[in-house]
């Protein structure tokens, strides 16, 4: 099947990707700081949605879908090395 990015927040998938492959029953789970990227899982499909970043993924077929959880893991990872770059000296109040 294959693999759609849209590098913009207003870009989504197309009315045609979203009748073939975002049908039917659907999970629903949010990671990220202040549950910014959403992540929902469909028979066919797995769609990411990072707000962080206004990136939208679209994996589509049972073989990109397995290497749709690997992006959410390196998503997290990436978003989680930001966070620690931006604040690098902790006072000693914070721990």
């Amino acid at each position: 099947m294959g693999i759609f990015r849209f590098e913009n927040r207003y870009a989504v998938p197309t009315r045609e990707q979203r009748e073939r492959y975002m049908k039917g029953e659907c999970e629903e789970h949010r990671f990220g700081p202040d549950d910014q990227i959403l992540v929902i899982v469909y028979d066919e499909a797995v769609y990411i949605k990072d707000d962080i970043d206004d990136v939208r993924i679209l994996f589509t077929g049972a073989k990109e879908k397995e290497r749709a959880y690997e992006e959410i893991n390196t998503i997290l990872q990436l978003h989680q090395q930001k966070s620690e770059r931006q604040n690098p000296f902790k006072s000693g109040d914070e721990e």
